[in-house]
């Protein structure tokens, strides 16, 4: 029996600008000039995939040298 995937709860600004030490202005600002993909809720707020927020806090070296996924 297969069972769904699970989706990781999407983060707010105030969350990933916690976990990347910025401002939550600074995290929209990020959204707004494409360093950052976010969506909106229907009531218009931002939300942000786990997975990419996460990615930033890898070192850039560290990212260089993974290979990439099959």
């Amino acid at each position: 029996m297969n069972r769904p995937q699970q989706v990781p709860e999407p983060l707010t600004s105030g969350e990933v600008a916690q976990m990347l030490r910025v401002t939550p202005v600074t995290v929209a600002r990020w959204a707004d000039t494409g360093k950052l993909t976010s969506f909106r809720t229907l009531g218009g707020h931002r939300r942000f995939h786990r997975a990419e927020v996460e990615a930033l806090l890898i070192p850039e070296t560290v990212r260089a040298t993974r290979p990439a996924p099959s």
